[in-house]
C-alpha cells in the first residue's frame, strides 16, 4: 500500500512543481517593472513637471502624416517605438519622425511575444533591428520596449549583452471608444517622469488619435511639458535603475 501512494506521490509533486513553474513565469512575464536581468524603466522619479510621450508600432506613411500634424503644432516631442518589419516595408518614415526633432527606438523586429527562455534569437532580432533604425537616422540611446510588454529570461539577457535599457510605462491606452474619456484617464493618471504609452499610429486607432489633441491640451493646461524617452531619462537619479 505505501509503495502504492508513493507512485501517485510522485507523479503529483512533479504536476505541481510545472504549475508553480507555468504560473510563475506567466506572472513573471506579465510583471510591468520588474524582469530577471536589469531594471525596466516605468517612470523616472523627478520633482519637474515633465512626461515621456511614447508611441508604439509602426511606421506607416499615414500614422506618420498624422503624428507631424498633430505633435508638430504643439512643438511636442515624442519616442516612436518601431519594428524591424515595417521599417522594411516603408523606408523612410521614421526618417521623417527623425527629422522633426522625435526619436525612434526598437520595439523589436516583427512584434511577437517575447517570453522565450533563451536569448540568443532575441539578440539577432534586437540587433538587426537597431541597424535598421540607424539607418533611418536613429541615435544611440540602446532603448528597447518589448511587444505586449513580454518577458521572461531570455529577452533580458540578450538586452543585457546588447546594452539596452528595457523601457515600459506607467499610463497606457484606457479601455474605451470615446477620446474624451481617453483623454480623461491618462491625464487623471499623469503624474512628474510619467511615461505614456498609446498607440495610434495606424487607422483602426481612431479613438487614440482623437483623444491625442485632448491630452496634449490637457498636459499643457496642467503645465506639463512632454519630452522624448532620452529628456527624460537625464533626470534620473543615480541608482535609481
Amino acid at each position: 500500500m505505501t509503495r502504492i501512494r508513493r507512485r501517485w506521490w510522485i507523479p503529483g509533486i512533479l504536476l505541481i512543481l510545472v504549475v508553480v513553474l507555468v504560473l510563475g513565469g506567466f506572472l513573471t512575464s506579465r510583471a510591468r517593472c520588474w524582469q530577471w536581468v536589469g531594471t525596466p524603466v516605468c517612470r523616472v522619479e523627478t520633482s519637474e513637471k515633465i512626461v515621456a510621450l511614447t508611441f508604439d508600432d509602426g511606421p506607416t506613411p499615414e500614422g506618420v502624416d498624422y503624428f507631424l500634424q498633430t505633435l508638430t503644432p504643439e512643438g511636442t516631442k515624442a519616442t516612436f517605438f518601431l519594428t524591424g518589419a515595417d521599417l522594411v516595408a516603408d523606408p523612410g518614415q521614421a526618417r521623417r519622425l527623425v527629422a522633426a526633432g522625435h526619436q525612434i527606438a526598437n520595439h523589436s523586429y516583427r512584434h511577437e511575444r517575447m517570453w522565450g527562455l533563451f536569448p540568443d534569437a532575441y539578440e539577432g532580432d534586437i540587433r538587426d533591428t537597431d541597424a535598421l533604425l540607424r539607418r533611418e537616422g536613429g541615435d544611440a540611446a540602446l532603448l528597447f520596449r518589448p511587444p505586449y510588454g513580454k518577458k521572461l529570461t531570455g529577452l533580458p539577457i540578450a538586452l543585457a549583452r546588447t546594452g539596452h535599457r528595457t523601457i515600459m510605462w506607467d499610463i497606457e491606452d484606457p479601455e474605451t471608444s470615446d477620446p474624451k474619456a481617453f483623454s480623461d484617464q491618462v491625464l487623471k493618471q499623469v503624474r512628474p517622469g510619467s511615461i505614456i504609452l498609446i498607440h495610434a499610429m495606424y487607422r483602426r486607432r481612431d479613438t487614440a488619435r482623437r483623444a491625442l489633441p485632448l491630452i496634449l491640451t490637457g498636459l499643457k493646461d496642467r503645465g506639463y511639458r512632454a519630452v522624448t524617452m532620452s529628456e527624460l531619462l537625464r533626470l534620473e537619479q543615480p541608482g535609481t535603475n
